[in-house]
């Protein structure tokens, strides 16, 4: 038998404050159903159904073998902090250096090291809800106080500006973009950017701008706040190669901030992480600089997904959805089903057996609705569509 511990685990009380991100734990429960012979479509994970290109996999492979397995500097290697630094520069118009750029493995270090080098117990942090569960939770941690501002349906999920305007007070220190913006899809338009600063004026107040899905935009064009005239140095643009490049495993991401900033966040790296990997971060450089064609053809090929989706969803009893402007996720209102969200969600999966996330895993202004990733094949999505439609039809 296996002996009981004697010793009380004692934890810090900030774990207590510690969130998740529910796609995983819906991942872990989705695959015991398959080791019991269920057979599962996976809707709820946001990663694209994607191999990484083949020109970023050789540089990989090259970069093992060249010997970059080694130790680099904190803040990423110079060839790579060089190559983001023309990427921004061109893409959102501002003049960016390479020691404004720190490496990351992942995108949520960026979101992480912010809180931790800018956010005193009691300042404010104004989010936006539903988002992504690590902004409130990194939020909660470090004991600075979470104010959320919801993005409204009937607004396509985009900011009220008059709402943000009420929110901001002298406790105000960061707030929290992102766009195009999961769960909901929704694209903050040019106008909205130049509304947001607006807002924001000549306040001391910084910005972290997460523009993960920056080249997944469906229609028009990414509009970033970095590109504002007087945010430059008031931004913090988060960015990196999971989406855009389907790179989810190789951990590489990336913060583009002001040097002064960039220095202390590169410290943070040096005490927690030492530095990104070598190799992974060679491949980053062929992936700016190589060939986009298939950046393009993801892109259209998650539109088209999307589109097809979404026109399933609302032909579903109970089920309304917009098309999302950007990202890879529908995300139908379901308050006509009578169900909870969290709860539909978990039968779904155990009785349509199709997983997706319940809105309200997105923060209390996602309750009613459900996230679809649509980063899986246009077969599966329909099949998908017509498990649910069944269960539907027999349970509502």
């Amino acid at each position: 038998m296996e002996k009981a511990t004697q010793y009380q685990l004692r934890l810090a009380e900030r774990m207590s404050r510690l969130g998740t991100e529910t796609a995983f734990e819906v991942l872990n429960k989705a695959r015991d159903l398959e080791h019991q012979g269920k057979k599962i479509i996976h809707l709820e994970i946001g990663e694209p159904d994607f191999d990484t290109p083949a020109n970023v996999v050789e540089a990989g492979i090259d970069a093992l073998r060249g010997g970059w397995t080694h130790y680099g500097p904190s803040a990423g290697l110079l060839e790579l902090r060089q190559a983001i630094a023309e990427d921004v520069s061109r893409s959102r118009g501002v003049k960016v250096t390479s020691d404004e750029v720190v490496v990351v493995p992942g995108g949520k270090p960026i979101i992480f090291f912010t809180l931790l080098a800018l956010a005193d117990a009691g300042d404010e942090i104004i989010f936006p809800n539903p988002g992504f569960p690590i902004y409130e939770s990194m939020i909660d941690y470090v004991g600075a106080r979470a104010v959320p501002i919801r993005l409204r349906e009937e607004k396509d999920f985009s900011f009220d500006v008059d709402e943000l305007a009420s929110l901001i007070s002298d406790r105000t220190r960061l707030i929290i973009l992102n766009s195009p913006q999961n769960p909901t899809g929704g694209v903050l338009s040019e106008q909205d950017i130049r509304d947001i600063a607006d807002v924001i004026g000549d306040r001391n107040i910084m910005v972290l701008s997460d523009e993960i899905y920056s080249r997944l935009v469906f229609a028009g064009e990414h509009h970033s706040i970095m590109s504002v005239p007087g945010f430059p140095e008031r931004t913090i643009l988060l960015d990196g190669f999971s989406k855009t490049y389907a790179m989810t495993g190789w951990r590489l991401g990336y913060g583009v901030m002001r040097a002064d900033l960039a220095n202390l966040v590169a410290r943070l790296m040096t005490n927690s992480n030492s530095c990104t990997a070598s190799f992974t971060q060679i491949a980053g450089v062929e992936a700016i600089r190589g060939d986009q064609t298939s950046v393009d053809r993801m892109r259209a090929e998650f539109q088209r997904r999307a589109e097809a989706f979404v026109a399933g969803l609302n032909r579903i009893k109970g089920f309304s959805c917009r098309m999302p402007k950007g990202a890879f996720y529908a995300f139908p209102n379901i308050t006509n089903t009578g169900w909870e969200s969290k709860k539909l969600s978990e039968l779904l999966l155990e009785q349509a057996g199709v997983a997706c996330l319940s809105g309200s895993s997105f923060g209390d202004f996602g309750e009613g609705y459900l996230r679809f990733s649509v980063a899986n094949s246009l077969e599966n999505l329909n099949q998908a569509l017509l498990q649910i439609d069944d269960w539907t039809k027999r349970n509502l």
